[in-house]
């Protein structure tokens, strides 16, 4: 049973790359806004079909893939602007039925498209495996990995040693206190939310070259997303990529010594132990969370 492992580990921290860049995306929009996107899991989707369409339409990948994520990033900045906030100083409940809506409306445009049916997204790359050891290293866990620890070191210059990244942790400290000294919030706001979007729109076209493609495919991702910032802290990227590698490791260790059953209820078990236990996350800070 041990000799098989390292090869859980791997595999594990592959996937949690993967649930790392959802968390991640929804890291940027929380940070700005201090409002978590219960429809991202649909942006998500929408930005692998995206690509699908594009791809198909005959584009090059590299040029479909910058097309998926600017399309996404539009998108997410104008359901902000026109659809969130003028409701924003509205109840809580109200942003997050509205952001439930806003996410239910596009999978149901996706099911008009394409109903049940399951689609595949090309992969640009040769699908090759490697070996480390006894350890099997495919080109899908390589290209995964080095993907997240990119955009996360992105992030980190961005958010820590840039004009932009000031502004960021201005506005996540006080949206009030930025406004009186003279920052446009609300286009701040819509801009974050479109970066957030293109960020999950990266995390579908990955997932789109792993799994076959459905309109359902965004519950999925949020669940898993939602778990992996909860166990991170809200707000910190890199806890985003350490909760998506932890949630990762945890659904291959205990899918595989205890039961199956748990690769589809780890997410949802760690949601519940860690608001419970310690809702602040490994590197969050404790604060207020609007939904």
């Amino acid at each position: 049973m041990l000799a098989v492992l390292p090869q859980l580990l791997v595999s594990g921290v592959a996937t949690g790359m993967l649930y790392a860049l959802i968390a991640l995306s929804l890291t940027v929009g929380y940070r700005a806004t201090t409002v978590v996107n219960f429809g991202h899991g649909d942006m998500v989707m929408a930005g692998a079909y995206a690509a699908l369409v594009l791809v198909g339409w005959g584009l090059p990948y590299a040029p479909a893939l910058l097309l998926a994520l600017a399309g996404l990033f539009l998108l997410g900045a104008a359901t902000q602007r026109a659809l969130l906030q003028p409701i924003l100083a509205g109840p809580h409940l109200s942003l997050a039925m509205m952001a439930l809506a806003i996410g239910y409306a596009m999978r149901g445009a996706a099911r008009m498209e394409w109903g049940s049916e399951v689609v595949t997204l090309p992969r640009p790359y040769e699908q090759d495996a490697f070996m480390l050891g006894t350890v099997v290293l495919t080109m899908d866990e390589l290209v995964i990995a080095g993907v997240v620890l990119a955009l996360l070191a992105a992030l980190v210059v961005i958010i820590n040693l840039t004009p932009v990244g000031r502004l960021i942790q201005a506005v996540f400290q006080s949206q009030r206190g930025a406004a009186l000294v003279g920052l446009d919030v609300h286009s701040f706001h819509g801009a974050m939310w479109g970066a957030g979007a293109a960020l999950g729109a990266a995390g579908g076209i990955l997932l789109g070259l792993l799994v076959p493609l459905t309109p359902d495919i965004g519950v999925y991702t949020l669940i898993r997303g939602f778990a992996a910032m909860t166990l991170g802290g809200f707000g910190s990227p890199i806890g985003a990529v350490v909760g998506g590698v932890v949630l990762g490791v945890m659904e291959k260790l205990l899918g595989f010594y205890v039961s199956t059953v748990f690769i589809d209820i780890t997410a949802y078990l760690v949601t519940i132990l860690v608001l419970l236990i310690w809702p602040s996350g490994l590197f969050g800070r404790r604060a207020a969370v609007r939904v």
